[in-house]
Parts: C-alpha cells; sequence; structure tokens
C-alpha cells in the first residue's frame, strides 16, 4: 500500500492532477478546481484565485493541464504579460490589472485545467476547470420510405435521427405519438453512435427500430435531443414523420362521389377501396340487367370508374373486386346500387297546332322521370308563366296568341333535373305588318339599308315596289323579316317604298317615307322625326294613304312636327300685321279712304 501512496504524491507535486490521499498526516486534501463553463467561440475569464496583494499578481506562470502534463502558456513579470509559444500563444491576454486572464475564441480542445502559480511560496497555486459547451444543430430525421410490414419477426428500422455539431455529446430521445420509446426486448432498439469531427464537435447519430402493428399506421415518430449549456437544459426536436406500414386486405368497399342524389349530366366517380396496405389491384363490374351477369367496365389509370356525363342507362348495380398481388387472393365488395335520377324528352300534343282566330286550343305535356315531376307553361317570347301543370288551355284565340309556348318538366327534389319542349301555335289569319308606316332620315346618293317584317299563317311572303338587292330571314314559322339595300334617288324620295306581305288568306302593305336631313335643323337620329321644315311637314300632309280603322299611320312625332309649323306661321303672320297697323298709324303707309277699301277687298278675299 505503500508503494501507490508514494507515486501518486509524486505526480501529485509533478503535475496538481491526482489528489492527495486522505488521511496521511501533514497533508491536506487538494481542492476541487473552480468551475468555469462558457461555449464555443465565446472567450474564458480565468481568474487566479491566489492573494490579491500586488506582490503574488506580479510574478505569476500559467500552465495547461493536457494528458497529465503541465504546459506553460502565460507568464506575468511585474505586472507584464507574455505568451508561452504553442496553441494557445495568440489567444491570451490580460484583464483586471493582471488578476485575470482571458482566451478567445473556445473551442472543445480547450476543455480542460488551468492553474496559475505564484513564485512566493512556490507551491501556492489556483486550479480552474473549464467546461465547453456548444448546441446542436436542427435534429434531421430520415424515415424509412421502404415500409415495414407488420409480419416482420425482428424490429425494423423505422426513422434515423442526426443532431450535428454539438458538445459534449446531446442525449437522444425517440418518440411515438407524443410518448417517449424505451428500449423493449423484440420490440423496440434504440442504437446511436456518435463522431468527432476536426472541430472537437459531435455529431450524433441514432436509429430507431421496432415492430409495428397495422394501428401504427398513422403514428407520429419524431427525435428530441437534450443539451446544456451555461444557461441550463435545453432540448430540440425534429419534425415528425409517419412510416409506410403494410399489412394484408380484409375487407373492399365502394365509394360514390358527388354524395347523395345524381342526375343525369353529372361527373360520377365510382372507385374501390380497401383496408391493406399497399392497396390491392381494382376492378369495377356492373351487372346486365337482361342477363344479371357481371361485366367488367373500363377504369381509369387510378381504377375509378367515371361517368361524365352520367345518363341514366348508367343506374345499376355496381361491384368491386380487389386482387392482392402477393397472394393472389381476390376478395369481393358489397354490391351498390347506382341511381342516376332522369326526365325523359318532354312530349307536347299536338305537336304542331293549328287553328282559327276566336277558336280554343288545348296543349297537353308530357315526360317520363324517375322522381315526382312538376309541369309549367312559360310564353316564349316573354318567359310569363301561364299555367302550373301539364294541360294549357287557350280559349278565344288572337292573331297575337300564335307563336312559341314552352313546357317545363322538372324535379323540384333535385335542382338542375328538367327537361323542356318548345311548340309553336299557327293562328289562321292574313298577314300582319309590324308597322303602317314608318319615316327614314335619308340623305341623297346614299345606300340605304331597309326593313320590313311580317307574320301570320300560313306564313306570308314579302315583296317591294321598287328594285334593289334583298333578303329575306325567318325568326320563327309564322314570322319573316326581308331586307331591301337600295340607292337613294330624287324619284324615291318622292315615291317612297311600300312592302307588301302576301299569303292565301289575304296582303298586307307597309309604307316607308324617305325625307331628306335639313342641314340648317337638328339633324335626327334614324327614330327621330323632329327638325322638319315646313314644306317637309306640308309635303308629309299632303300624301293620303288608305288605313284600317284599328291602325293609325301617323307617327306621334310626325304630328308634334306638323303643329310646330303651323303655330310658326301664325306666329309670322301676327307680327306683320303688328308692323302694318304701326306703320299705317304714324302715316307711313300713303293711302286713303280708297286704299283702305282696296285693303279691306283684299282682305276680304
Amino acid at each position: 500500500m505503500g508503494l501507490p501512496r508514494l507515486v501518486c504524491a509524486f505526480l501529485l507535486a509533478a503535475c496538481c492532477c491526482c489528489p492527495r490521499v486522505a488521511g496521511v498526516p501533514g497533508e491536506a486534501e487538494q481542492p476541487a478546481p473552480e468551475l468555469v463553463e462558457v461555449e464555443v467561440g465565446s472567450t474564458a475569464l480565468l481568474k487566479c484565485g491566489l492573494s490579491q496583494s500586488q506582490g503574488n499578481l506580479s510574478h505569476v506562470d500559467w500552465f495547461s493541464v493536457h494528458k497529465e502534463k503541465r504546459i506553460p502558456i502565460f507568464r506575468v513579470r511585474q505586472g507584464q504579460g507574455q505568451s508561452e509559444p504553442g496553441e494557445y500563444q495568440h489567444r491570451l491576454s490580460l484583464q483586471d490589472r493582471g488578476a485575470t486572464l482571458a482566451l478567445t475564441q473556445v473551442t472543445p480542445h480547450d476543455e480542460r485545467i488551468f492553474l496559475c502559480q505564484g513564485k512566493r511560496p512556490r507551491s501556492q497555486e489556483h486550479r480552474i476547470q473549464l467546461r465547453v459547451y456548444k448546441a446542436p444543430e436542427e435534429p434531421n430525421i430520415q424515415v424509412n420510405a421502404l415500409g415495414i410490414p407488420v409480419d416482420s419477426k425482428e424490429p425494423e428500422e423505422v426513422a434515423t435521427c442526426v443532431g450535428r455539431n454539438g458538445y459534449p455529446i446531446p442525449q437522444v430521445i425517440w418518440y411515438k405519438n407524443g410518448r417517449p420509446l424505451k428500449e423493449e426486448k423484440n420490440r423496440v432498439h434504440i442504437q446511436s453512435s456518435q463522431t468527432v469531427e476536426s472541430s472537437g464537435l459531435y455529431t450524433l447519430q441514432s436509429i430507431l427500430k421496432a415492430q409495428l402493428v397495422k394501428e401504427d399506421k398513422d403514428a407520429q415518430f419524431y427525435c428530441e435531443l437534450n443539451y446544456r449549456l451555461p444557461s441550463g437544459n435545453h432540448m430540440k426536436e425534429s419534425r415528425e414523420v409517419t412510416v409506410p406500414v403494410f399489412y394484408p386486405t380484409e375487407k373492399v368497399w365502394l365509394e360514390v362521389e358527388p354524395v347523395g342524389m345524381l342526375k343525369e349530366g353529372d361527373r360520377v366517380e365510382i372507385r374501390c377501396l380497401a383496408d391493406g396496405n399497399p392497396p390491392p389491384h381494382f376492378s369495377i363490374s356492373k351487372q346486365n340487367p337482361s342477363t344479371r351477369e357481371a361485366e367488367e367496365e373500363t377504369t381509369n389509370d387510378n381504377g375509378v370508374l367515371v361517368l361524365e356525363p352520367a345518363q341514366k342507362e348508367h343506374s345499376g348495380l355496381y361491384e368491386c373486386q380487389g386482387l392482392d398481388l402477393d397472394t393472389m387472393i381476390s376478395l369481393p365488395s358489397e354490391p351498390q346500387e347506382l341511381l342516376v335520377n332522369y326526365v325523359s324528352d318532354v312530349r307536347v300534343s299536338p305537336a304542331a297546332p293549328e287553328r282559327q282566330e276566336g277558336s280554343s286550343l288545348t296543349l297537353t305535356c308530357e315526360a317520363e322521370s324517375s322522381q315526382d315531376l312538376e309541369f309549367q307553361w312559360l310564353r316564349e317570347e316573354t318567359g310569363q308563366v301561364l299555367e302550373r301543370g301539364p294541360v294549357l288551355q287557350l280559349h278565344d284565340l288572337k292573331r297575337e296568341a300564335g307563336g312559341g309556348y314552352r313546357c317545363v318538366a322538372s324535379v323540384p327534389s333535385i335542382p338542375g333535373l328538367n327537361r323542356t319542349q318548345l311548340v309553336n301555335v299557327a293562328v289562321f289569319g292574313p298577314p300582319w305588318m309590324a308597322f303602317k308606316e314608318r319615316k327614314v332620315w335619308v340623305k341623297e346618293n346614299m345606300m340605304l339599308n331597309l326593313s320590313c317584317e311580317a307574320s301570320g299563317h300560313p306564313r306570308p311572303t314579302i315583296s317591294w315596289n321598287v328594285n334593289g338587292t334583298t333578303s329575306e330571314q325567318d325568326q320563327d314559322p309564322q314570322r319573316v323579316l326581308s331586307t331591301l339595300n337600295v340607292l337613294v334617288t330624287p324619284e324615291l324620295l318622292e315615291t317612297g317604298v311600300e312592302c307588301t306581305a302576301s299569303s292565301d288568306l289575304g296582303k298586307n302593305t307597309s309604307i316607308l317615307f324617305l325625307e331628306l336631313v335639313n342641314l340648317t335643323t337638328l339633324t335626327p337620329d334614324s327614330n327621330t322625326t323632329t327638325g322638319l321644315s315646313t314644306s317637309t311637314a306640308s309635303k308629309a300632309l299632303s300624301r293620303k294613304v288608305s288605313r284600317s280603322d284599328d291602325e293609325c299611320l301617323c307617327e306621334p312625332e310626325s304630328q308634334g312636327v306638323v303643329i310646330v309649323a303651323v303655330i310658326v306661321c301664325i306666329l309670322v303672320l301676327a307680327v306683320l300685321g303688328a308692323v302694318l297697323y304701326f306703320l299705317y298709324k304714324k302715316g307711313k303707309l300713303p293711302c286713303g279712304r280708297s286704299g283702305k277699301q282696296e285693303m279691306e277687298r283684299n282682305t276680304s278675299i
């Protein structure tokens, strides 16, 4: 026992790295070093704990202890410091009047014992333990993308966690769904290793291996790094990952989108689903309503049957087959009924109704549907609802009743599901003109487009009383629009233009008056008749046009212009009379009694 104590005492005297052996008479136990903690890259302040008298601090030697060997790094003489050659030569400086040695740009390699030793007495020294810390980078986690089968006999790799550039080595903890995982025989195994970088920092790698079950298919795994800094304990967490878990299929079923009542025209998707991973190979079949046999349908690359647009023929019984390519076992789904609601083409009777004026007409609307139907009758020209129900009664028909009627068959419980049918009612009668007469403002020698519209049953034809380029366009089965392109000439201005609509039941005529634009007045647009001169108004009034009692040939604008012209003439005559009377009173007019009589005679005439 004496030899070990002698060796230890020798080493303690030489490098001060072995504690004194307790119980040896005359020797005190070596005090614990002072602890200084810093982060990598910062400055460590090493305070010499010797007596603060100037004499003790004016002659101090600093040493670093590495592998139980003292290495001189700095000396103080008469309060002046000097670095010793070596790794600390350019990183040391004196502070606090020589009581503190500053070590800059601390690295993990600096974690060791430093001591200062005074000259008197030589055995007086102060030891400092420097601890260095560095927070690791954010942990990087990589999941096993190949997946884990549930029937594996041994734990399989779930994920790998890497924490780089930390000091000292951080501690790693694995979590599943927020709960820490611990080593469990044949169930959970955590394998960790570390690498020392050239900087002295550590890179930690931890691999989590586990046996998983089907319920782990959505489990969230992550790792946590615990480490210490001078400020205390800290931690960093990785992102959460999910590992693919493979398990056999036990059930197959069908799913239809959109959910709810389907109608013709919808985009419908029928897809197979299974509770296995990876999913099996799917096929979809539809039962033939005639043979009751299943016939495979064509699906897209994802195994989805798309019906676009859906038709009532797509209704029926569908079934899915899931084939496990590993076991070659095929699992069927439960058959599912698909109903595509529809409304058939709407039928109206009579399909082409014809009636005489004053008679009655009954229109009937029919359609079939997978749901209860509602019917409406609308007037095509106005959109007005005439009747709710499949039957429309029209009494005492006038020629205005001719035209389009639309039957709408709809399903109230399914918005957007409806069909319509248009029927044109023809009322026998002579042609009916859209206007009896019209005034058109023109310029001489211009090309003019004139239009004339007529309706009736049978459908009339339109002719013009002047030569020009004509064209006809059917507006509906009983209405026609004719267009005339003609050059404006003085003769045409004098005669005007007539269009005549003719049918087997009679004829009717419209007149278009052509009036030159008067440049001394405001130029009217195509629909106005203001700005007429007196001569123009007189010309318009002088024309004689035969007309029926129920149709007015004069436009309200023309009548207003005539009245204005007459009033202007009356005002001019009144002013002239006043001037003559004033001159007469002043004696400016050389007329005597005979002159008066002559004037009276002329006035009476």
